[in-house]
């Protein structure tokens, strides 16, 4: 310790500066780096979570004591910990999905519960239920489902149930079958409700499918033609080369369903099973007395008359024949999606010919018919019902670049591990601040050189051991002197003047001598 004293003594005021403005600096540098090394790691735990339920995350975090950052809409936490930390709060049921399932239903006890109670808590479970499985889905952020399904009445028709889903998707729209895979899930967990009667709606989009409607639109067509043109275009690819065939699909599809019944009958072909007749004879007199005449009814009248008699014969016949006839029966359905006609069109690029100047050349005829048929076969071609696959060959026009190569940022791996590269530079500010502004500077401070020694001429034997112990005194710093004196000089001066103060006034007196005689 007094030898740090001695050296701070021996140093001038700037100096003294020097090594306090760096001390100072050390100690912050120091601090600031054990800060950062000991601030964990962060890592995502949460992200794009409703305000209500991050507020229940971010209790349970505090409950726990973890250590968390928000950052907008995220929630970041230590990476040593993100796991365990997404089991607990799982086991505690959070993240919420904001919606109740069946869970409601454990709430209602036996007293006090009506039947439309129970009815009105069930249909709320079951919609509850639903949006979570929806919500399984990655495409989708929220979902709410509403049923709407009326009570049975007496003498009253029940109208068919009808449901509708509302969706908050987290980026793309969702795809054709997805759809329809999300009607046929509402519909299967309702009884009595068609897919057909479901509508799906994306808050942000607007309609997707309506209910009544059989399916998503012309969505059927658009999937099949994309499958199409996938087909011929890896089937052209391996003739043409890849990227010298464009095609195009176009499916005329209906949208409603059909049904045709057609019943035909051939008179031609009748057969007789069974014959009845009948034959009946009818014989009849009429013996007729005198007739009723306006002469037999005066008083005067004549009543004598002439007597006839009426006879009638009467055949009957009647024949019934019984034939059985050929009769067909025909029973046409035509569901919905059902393709009515055809068309693809393929633009195919020329040849271009080899050399010091290349030619551009289109493909023979045969070439294009036999691609024709091959996309025919592709694609299902049917004449009878319109289709239509028209192949040309021209030349295709060079795509303009647009755009720079992108490249991969040189500051890209900086950015990756800033933090590392952060702690990292701080420890070489400090190791650097220690070297030039503290050690380099002590260094090169200038050594004190010992003082001349005294003129000895004619003291030679006087005062020896007072000799010896100013020689020793003088010799200066480099000379290690321990045994009770201080490495200064003048300070070791001063304590044997102290210590010996007439030998001293003798040497100084014979010094002065000295001087006048040489003098």
């Amino acid at each position: 310790m007094q030898q740090l004293l001695s050296l701070w003594n021996a140093l001038d005021m700037r100096k003294r500066i020097i090594v306090g403005l760096a001390t100072v600096a050390v100690f912050g540098a120091i601090l600031m780096l054990a800060r950062v090394t000991s601030t964990p790691s962060m890592s995502l735990l949460y992200s794009g979570l409703e305000p209500s339920i991050s507020g229940e995350v971010i209790a349970a975090l505090e409950k726990q004591g973890a250590f968390y950052k928000i950052d907008g809409s995220a929630i970041y936490v230590s990476a040593s910990e993100r796991d365990q930390l997404r089991m607990t709060l799982a086991g505690e049921g959070l993240p919420a999905t904001g919606v109740a399932g069946y869970e409601l239903l454990d709430k209602l006890s036996g007293f006090g519960t009506t039947a439309q109670m129970f009815d009105a808590a069930y249909w709320r479970a079951k919609e509850g239920e639903l949006a979570r499985t929806i919500l399984t889905w990655p495409e989708v952020r929220s979902a709410r489902v509403h049923i709407s399904n009326q009570v049975a009445r007496p003498f009253a028709k029940t109208p068919a149930p009808v449901a509708s889903v509302t969706l908050k998707l987290s980026g793309a729209p969702l795809s054709d079958s997805k759809v329809r895979a999300l009607r046929f899930l509402i519909a299967s967990a309702v009884s009595g409700l068609s897919p057909e009667n479901v509508s799906v709606i994306d808050s942000d989009r607007g309609l997707v499918a309506r209910a009544g409607a059989s399916g998503s639109g012309s969505g059927f067509a658009d999937s099949r033609a994309k499958a199409l043109k996938a087909s011929v275009e890896q089937l052209l690819a391996a003739r043409v080369g890849p990227g010298n065939a464009r095609v195009e699909v176009a499916i005329d599809a209906t949208n409603e369903k059909e049904t045709i019944v057609e019943k035909r009958i051939d008179p031609k072909s009748r057969v007789a099973i069974s014959t009845d007749t009948r034959e009946t004879s009818a014989n009849t007199a009429d013996n007729g007395g005198t007739p009723v005449t306006v002469a037999s009814n005066l008083p005067s009248g004549n009543t004598s008359g002439s007597n006839s008699t009426a006879k009638s014969n009467n055949t009957e016949t009647r024949e019934l024949i019984n034939y059985e006839i050929s009769q067909t029966t025909r029973k046409l359905i035509r569901q919905p999606d059902t393709i009515k006609r055809l068309s693809v069109a393929v633009l195919i690029n020329g040849i271009t010919t080899p050399g010091a100047n290349p030619a551009w050349a289109p493909r023979s005829d045969a070439e294009l018919t036999s691609l024709r048929e091959l996309v025919q076969s592709t694609v299902g071609f049917n004449a009878e019902r319109g289709d239509v696959v028209t192949i040309k060959s021209l030349e295709f026009l060079p795509l303009p670049v647009v755009g720079t190569l992108a490249t991969p940022s040189p500051f890209a791996a900086v950015a990756a591990n800033s933090m590392t590269l952060i702690q990292t530079g701080v420890l070489a500010l400090v190791i650097l601040g220690l070297g030039m502004f503290v050690v380099r500077p002590i260094l090169t401070s200038p050594r004190l050189t010992a003082l001349p020694g005294p003129d000895t001429a004619g003291m030679d034997g006087a005062f020896p051991a007072m000799e010896d112990e100013l020689q020793f005194a003088i010799a200066g710093p480099d000379d290690a002197l321990s045994d009770g004196f201080s490495s200064d000089p003048v300070s070791q001066l001063r304590q044997i003047i102290a210590e010996r103060q007439g030998e001293t006034v003798d040497v100084l007196r014979n010094w002065i001598e000295t001087s006048e005689e040489s003098a």
